[in-house]
């Protein structure tokens, strides 16, 4: 689901923001971006990020605001240096003669890391969490507005599949009488210009073949329990959109089964409107965390 947040917290004589941003997605994906962090601190943002975000694709914007106008990044010159020297082992290693640029450099995890925030890395890393806290709690905030939204219009849709299940029951229920008839009608008109008599009792086999063919009985029971399921689940406080989304996959094979065992037009005409409901199910369910 998508969301915004964005917290501050002081560090030094500096204003440390931290913005995170979400999109959809069907794993959580976290990308940094602004201030160069140390190694530590951004494993830390990104644990923190993860305990409370476990699907979307997450944004996280990091910046000092305020202070002495000064870059807000400095070259840290034995990483520096120990990069260049491993960077260049690399490439006489792979036969490469390009050159190891200055961009290529600071552009490693460590080389460059924050300017005017502090002497102290633990007052800054503390800093940063408390920032990240501030906007996850926004960003949670937005996103469960939008995930009450999805659950309402998730319930309206099973309702609506739970009707469709009635009507394809009842209709389930005169399946083997009309499918009875419509052989004894076929039977007629390939008999009509003959005296053959035809035998009772093996059209009455023939007829509950058919009726067990055509019987969706247990189809019904596990569509309506996958209903139920996906239902106590949206209750829950866990993360529960994988299982939602395998109980739609579920919800489409009865419904499947449903319409290869179906012979009437009435009942395909059902099954196909269980599948759009469905397939609407399915768009929105790639959203829930």
């Amino acid at each position: 689901m998508t969301g915004y947040g964005r917290g501050v917290a002081a560090v030094a004589d500096r204003t440390l923001v931290v913005e995170l941003k979400a999109v959809n997605h069907r794993f959580v994906d976290l990308k940094l971006r602004g201030l160069p962090l140390d190694p530590a601190v951004e494993e830390k943002l990104t644990s923190v990020t993860k305990k409370r975000i476990k699907r979307g694709s997450v944004t996280a914007a990091v910046r000092v605001e305020g202070g002495s106008a000064s870059a807000t990044a400095r070259p840290d010159l034995d990483a520096a240096r120990r990069v260049y020297r491993e960077l260049s082992e690399l490439a006489m290693a792979l036969h490469l003669d390009q050159p190891i640029t200055l961009d290529v450099v600071i552009g490693q995890p460590g080389v460059m890391v924050p300017r005017d925030v502090g002497d102290d890395p633990d007052a800054f890393a503390a800093a940063v969490t408390d920032a990240a806290s501030q906007a996850l709690d926004a960003l949670v905030a937005m996103r469960e507005t939008e995930g009450a939204s999805l659950q309402k219009d998730f319930h309206e849709r099973l309702d609506r599949l739970g009707e469709l299940a009635n009507q394809l029951e009842a209709g389930a229920r005169s399946a083997p009488v009309d499918a009875g008839k419509r052989l004894q009608e076929r039977l007629a008109r390939l008999l009509k210009d003959g005296n053959v008599a035809v035998d009772e009792q093996r059209l009455a086999q023939e007829v509950a073949i058919l009726a067990d063919r055509q019987d969706v009985t247990e189809e019904l029971v596990r569509l309506r329990s996958h209903i139920e399921q996906f239902r106590k689940l949206m209750t829950s406080s866990d993360p529960v959109g994988r299982r939602l989304d395998f109980l739609v996959q579920e919800l489409g094979r009865e419904v499947n089964t449903i319409g290869s065992k179906s012979q009437a037009a009435s009942l395909a005409n059902l099954v196909v409107e269980c599948k759009a409901e469905l397939e609407k199910i399915r768009e929105q369910v790639q959203n829930v965390e």
